[in-house]
């Protein structure tokens, strides 16, 4: 068969980004336009302003992808974009860009659902590994700052390459991801908080504050008819609270201060900065806070991994980068008896090489959007 060149395009949230893959495992590019100088002084990502970045770098971002994968316009197969889940106008500026150029250039459109673009960042490495036979059934924990979802998949049948998601857990309100956010925040560490308190974690000591890890109550009335008592929740503004009652009862918000302005005045601060700015209450904070996220997310998942028997368990999305939740997942897995697979890091977080990957079976199936298709912003993965 002949290679299949896919231009993907990924702009859910706060990166541009283009990649271009062949035939769904060789990366010939992956190009990543970040925005986090425009959100950083907000601490958070800004919707409107994220929108206005995605239309000023989507056309620069796909040129430099092709130019790097030695493509043109012309010489690609077909082009994917992220339909969703995402913000609304995010999602648009990617959809209506891929719908006009695969008009233009006569091009097979492929939707792909962002989740499951992350499931296809551990598949898209493993085959480059040379490992092309996945045992099925998988379980996989999509966790980021905007997901923090448990999908159990297997194969639809041996003659087509469509797989059938089962969503048997996910966040009753924040993400993962986002509590690390708030809690950065309210610490005045900065923005993006995961990287941060991943670095800092460490030089902590994670027994020090007890954290009790959400107990949920009652079946989620949105959880699918036919999930019973099999459905494995998360919850994660129980801690976020927690923090921030243990700011107020030992009066730390004068240091905090402290610390985000001393921050500010530095454009790009050293794992040494904050070290310097953290006194041993915050830093202990920070590890107990760590400690018991990463329990959370790794416990229930092996529960689900005990009802449900897969044959492999991924962990993807943006906290997947996480030191702490890799090495915790790497030794609990193994006397499980469970194979554990990440992304890299690089493709833990939003890029567009996850996106053609995910395309490429779409590809094989002729499985192509439609001309009225448009961004949905909280696309389901079935």
């Amino acid at each position: 068969m002949q290679p299949v060149y896919i231009l993907g395009i990924e702009s859910s949230c706060d990166e541009t980004a283009a990649a271009v893959v062949r035939s769904g495992e060789h990366t010939a590019s992956n190009v990543v336009f970040s925005q986090l100088a425009t959100h950083q002084p907000y601490g958070g990502v800004v919707p409107e302003l994220a929108s206005r970045e995605h239309l000023r770098g989507i056309v620069p971002v796909v040129r430099r992808a092709l130019e790097e994968a030695d493509r043109t316009y012309q010489t690609i197969d077909a082009i994917a974009v992220t339909q969703g889940p995402g913000l609304a106008g995010a999602l648009l500026v990617g959809v209506s860009y891929a719908k006009a150029l695969a008009f233009a250039l006569e091009k097979p459109l492929i939707a792909v659902n962002h989740l499951e673009g992350h499931i296809h960042a551990v598949l898209l490495e493993e085959r480059q590994r040379g490992n092309r036979e996945l045992r099925f059934p998988v379980l996989a924990l999509v966790v980021s700052g905007g997901h923090t979802h448990l999908y159990l998949f297997h194969a639809e049948d041996s003659k087509t390459p469509a797989w059938r998601y089962q969503l048997v857990g996910r966040t009753r309100d924040d993400a993962a991801g986002e509590a690390y956010d708030k809690v950065a925040k309210l610490l005045g560490l900065g923005y993006p908080g995961g990287p941060i308190i991943d670095r800092l974690a460490p030089h902590g000591n994670p027994e020090a504050v007890r954290f009790t890890p959400a107990q949920i109550k009652g079946k989620d009335r949105s959880a699918p008819e036919d999930a019973g008592e099999t459905f494995f929740d998360f919850s994660f503004s129980g801690i976020k609270t927690a923090v921030l009652r243990y700011v107020e009862l030992n009066k730390l918000q004068p240091s905090i201060e402290a610390r985000r302005q001393a921050l500010q005045a530095k454009p790009q601060p050293m794992l040494e900065d904050y070290l310097q700015l953290c006194d041993r209450k915050t830093l202990d904070l920070i590890a107990s806070f760590q400690r018991t996220v990463v329990d959370d997310l790794v416990s229930k998942t092996l529960r689900a991994a005990e009802r449900f028997a897969p044959a492999t368990l991924f962990v993807t999305g943006g906290v997947a980068a996480n030191s702490e939740l890799r090495r915790s997942f790497e030794e609990r897995g193994a006397r499980a008896g469970l194979p554990v697979s990440f992304p890299s890091r690089p493709l833990s977080t939003d890029n567009a090489a996850m996106i053609a990957a995910a395309a490429y079976p779409k590809f094989l199936m002729k499985d192509f959007a439609a001309a009225e298709f448009s961004a949905e912003p909280s696309l389901a993965l079935r």
